[in-house]
């Protein structure tokens, strides 16, 4: 007998089974990067196909979106999805990165607020609210510079780091919800009496909401920066959805070599979840997955929709384009 039929020293241990394609909604610790995140989903899937729908940056907690298998396809469509924030703003200082995690480059303090800024009501708040809702809406914000947007081919990030100078166009975002519960007087590590804002904001894809501090600040005339940032909304998927890191590698560590313990929300699930469903019979889906574009004259352009099958299954992402349903992307 070889040491394979004995189980002996040589014997070759069988494979922990990939995890389904499907969905992980994480809840990011502090002092990881998205990437950080995905390279641990790779070892508890037990695949390379695993990526993440919408950075966060390391000091920033919460809701990120980790896509395994074939649903690393929905992610870039998962990503244009309105997200939501929980924050706190420092107003009276500015940073080079417009958060916590850059130096600070200038400490004004709250001096030029009218007083009563921290209370619920009075000529303080109301300037603080009238500030806020200047920010409110669809608008136009200017990135920060130490965004991932690229200028001349290069990461915005890497030119602030080296110093140079240069300009970030403003771009159209949206802010449906940005709203101040509570604020405190504070003092900063360099002794500035400061005013810390927890906030609320909900906005649409490509809003940076450190640039929303940044530009609070800049109206009130005190300069202002995040300290904290918690998402705890990616579209449909909430905080309620969501497990921690040590909470998924207990469930894989439980459940042995012989399966996969990865809590993944099935492809079709998080399909439905998503965006608008759209039923098609058995004819229809036949054309369908073989790329054939259909009579849709009642689809949106612009939005994705998913496609199911008579048997339920998850067929596709379409959209709309002149009267016809244009894949964006096939799972059958």
């Amino acid at each position: 007998m070889t040491d394979k039929d004995t189980g002996g020293r040589g014997a070759r241990r069988a494979p922990r089974i990939a995890a389904a394609d499907g969905l992980v909604v994480v809840d990011k610790p502090a002092g990881h990067t998205s990437h950080d995140v995905v390279a641990r989903l790779r070892g508890m899937a037990r695949t390379r196909r695993v990526g993440h729908a919408g950075t966060l940056d390391p000091m920033a907690t919460g809701v990120l979106l980790i896509g395994i298998g074939r649903a690393t396809r929905l992610l870039g469509h998962l990503a244009l999805t309105d997200k939501e924030y929980t924050a706190t703003v420092r107003l009276g200082q500015t940073t080079v990165t417009d958060d916590a995690e850059g130096e600070v480059t200038a400490s004004a303090g709250t001096a030029g607020l009218p007083p009563g800024a921290t209370e619920a009501a009075g000529e303080g708040r109301a300037a603080l609210e009238a500030a806020v809702a200047r920010l409110t809406g669809d608008i136009l914000q200017v990135p920060s510079r130490v965004s991932a947007i690229k200028v001349d081919g290069r990461r915005s990030y890497k030119r602030a780091r080296e110093g140079e100078e240069f300009e970030l166009a403003a771009r159209p975002v949206s802010v449906p919800v940005f709203t101040v519960r509570t604020v405190r007087a504070a003092v900063a590590d360099d002794g500035t009496a400061v005013l810390d804002a927890d906030v609320t904001v909900v906005c649409s894809s490509g809003t940076y909401v450190r640039a929303l501090a940044r530009d609070l600040g800049a109206a009130l005339g005190t300069g202002g920066h995040l300290t904290a940032l918690r998402r705890t909304r990616v579209g449909p998927y909430g905080l309620d959805a969501a497990h921690t890191l040590e909470e998924l590698q207990t469930a894989v560590d439980a459940a042995g070599e012989a399966v996969n313990g990865l809590p993944v929300m099935p492809l079709a699930e998080a399909a439905a979840a998503a965006f608008p469903r759209w039923d098609v019979d058995e004819k229809q889906a036949r054309l369908l997955s073989n790329g054939v574009r259909l009579d849709a004259p009642g689809l949106a352009e612009g939005r994705p929709t998913a496609v199911f099958g008579p048997d339920g299954r998850f067929l596709a992402l379409v959209e709309g384009a002149r009267g016809k349903a244009k894949s964006l992307a096939v799972f059958a």
